[in-house]
């Protein structure tokens, strides 16, 4: 392995696996509404709520609330700063796996 690569490269904001699927999922779809988001990755409202509070915070997504009828709904979006911090994620991820080959 490369003792030059420092595992401090790995965004511990992402690296969880709930934050890294939504970045995966956001980084396809651009948007997605939180019900399509829970449904897809398979969580629950407190767990996703969390996950995504923590993303926001870092700058990574954007969420917006609104009503459509009266119902009310939350579009959550990757930021410029979230697709760029998920790219640099992946480019880590792939430095670490090639230097252990």
């Amino acid at each position: 392995m490369d003792e030059d690569f420092g595992l401090d490269r790995i965004d511990e904001v992402i690296h969880g696996r709930m934050r890294l699927g939504i970045m995966a999922y956001l980084a396809s779809a651009g948007t997605a509404d939180f019900s399509s988001l829970r449904t897809r990755l398979h969580a629950t409202d407190g767990n996703l709520s969390t996950h995504l509070r923590k993303l926001e915070e870092a700058g990574y997504v954007r969420q917006v609330k609104s009503v459509l009828g009266r119902r009310p709904i939350t579009h959550i979006s990757i930021t410029d700063a979230g697709r760029a911090a998920f790219v640099a994620y992946l480019d880590a991820m792939r430095q670490l796996l090639d230097a252990m080959s």
